[in-house]
């Protein structure tokens, strides 16, 4: 990327013009003096892309330039950088991204989905022409979550990252707990009220989340990204029993997603997780999201926020826009491309932790003895065990809610203890196993 004179206006091409693009096309509009930093480039939106033209998007657009075609942006000689808003791994947004980058002109994007697909390719892009991949808005909206691996942490050894990464599952979560009601209805009202998508796949069985860690782990511990290969489950088998359980036992549950370093390689994961009340995630609550980063010279830092909306991300965006303002080009991966070292995934089968396991069982003699029996042969050692309440009957599929809490053990054992207790038919119901961080 040339450097031009400082009084010159890094002038910006923004494809996709949602919520997040119109609040970002907004701000450049109306406060583009006080965004300019001192000894930075004025920034000036110049050109804009999206599907229709003549919706009002609260801003005039009379002066812009308007593309239908989004790569159309990367040739606009009155385009200097690209910011990609479009969303979605491929399609538009990873054509404008390519063909901007192919251009010779740096791109800012929040794209979680694509870099978690395409980020190898495309920071290997943006190296051979020369110019920066900024995505500070990709990972926790409006938290400097991205900024803080790639500039302040550098010199440390991060041992493990953990967050709390979509705010739709937060606010599902929060609201189970707080009034003991069920997830569907929660999610029912979540979308009626705009928190959740009509279709809330993405958010709600963990997948969002999966793309923001590889990205984080990428950064972390200097490999390459890789969010295939990553243990992966939703919040749907959550139950108000299980909030309640969670309180009395001083445990609170979010979707929490982790990397960690272990002996045999990174351990990526997301799922339900209890943490302690006391813990500073546990106090995350409705759509706020937070990342914890784990070094070995500062012990644990933590970031929250907002983490989504249109404004939390257009003002991660903006960050971004005067980092190459002020002349700055970070690595897109905090690490050259080629130094990047492969990831090696660390079996979730070895991962070890407490557990807490809801059974649903038979109402016969025997079945308790049993279950504890099944447990021992798998050198699971138990913590406590509960019974909830008394069976409403006593018929023959009578049947009793228990809850175990296990002390540290390997995943791999609490499976293959689950899958006997069921063949032995002492429950009714599949297991619910939530993992606990102590």
């Amino acid at each position: 990327m040339t450097s031009p004179s400082s009084d010159s206006p890094l002038r910006v091409g923004v494809a996709g013009l949602g919520t997040v693009g119109a609040a970002l096309a907004r701000l450049l509009l109306t406060r583009a003096q006080e965004l300019s930093a001192e000894g930075a480039r004025p920034l000036r939106l110049t050109a804009v892309s999206a599907r229709d033209k003549s919706k009002d998007r609260g801003f005039d657009a009379s002066g812009l330039t308007f593309h239908a075609n989004a790569a159309d942006l990367a040739h606009d000689p009155e385009v200097d950088l690209v910011v990609e808003l479009i969303g979605g791994e491929d399609g538009a947004a990873k054509s404008v991204v390519e063909a901007a980058l192919e251009a010779g002109k740096p791109v800012i994007t929040a794209n979680k989905a694509l870099l978690a697909a395409h980020g190898l390719q495309l920071a290997a892009l943006a190296e051979k022409s020369s110019v920066p991949l900024l995505f500070e808005a990709a990972v926790a909206g409006g938290i400097p979550a991205i900024r803080a691996l790639r500039d302040a942490v550098p010199g440390q050894n991060v041992t493990r990252v953990s967050g709390i990464l979509n705010g739709t599952c937060n606010y599902i979560l929060t609201r189970m707990e707080r009034e003991g009601i069920a997830f569907d209805d929660v999610l029912a009202d979540a979308q009626r009220l705009g928190y959740a998508e009509a279709d809330p796949t993405f958010d709600v069985d963990g997948f969002d989340t999966a793309h923001k860690l590889a990205i984080l782990t990428s950064l972390a511990f200097g490999t390459e990204i890789e969010a295939a290969d990553m243990y992966v489950e939703g919040i749907r088998a959550i139950t108000p029993d299980d909030m309640a359980a969670a309180a009395e036992l001083g445990y609170r549950i979010k979707l929490l997603g982790v990397a960690q370093m272990t002996d045999s390689g990174i351990e990526q994961r997301v799922h339900p997780t209890m943490l302690p009340l006391d813990s500073t995630l546990a106090q995350i609550n409705g759509v706020l999201n937070a990342v914890a980063i784990d070094t070995d010279l500062l012990g644990e830092i933590v970031l929250s926020g907002p983490g989504a909306g249109g404004d939390a991300t257009a003002a991660s965006v903006l960050a971004d826009l005067q980092d190459l303002a002020r002349g700055l080009e970070p690595k897109p991966l905090r690490l050259p491309r080629g130094t990047l070292r492969p990831y090696q995934r660390a079996r979730m089968r070895a991962h070890e932790g407490g557990y807490y396991v809801r059974l649903s069982v038979v109402d016969k003699p025997g079945a308790f003895a049993a279950i504890a029996q099944r447990m021992a042969e798998h050198g699971i050692s138990l913590q406590s065990i509960v019974q909830r309440r008394k069976p409403t009957d006593t018929g023959p599929h009578s049947h009793q809610p228990v809850i175990i809490i296990t002390h540290e053990t390997m995943e791999l054992s609490v499976r293959e203890a689950m899958d006997a207790i069921v063949a032995d038919g002492h429950v009714n119901a599949a297991p619910q196993i939530i993992r606990i961080e102590r």
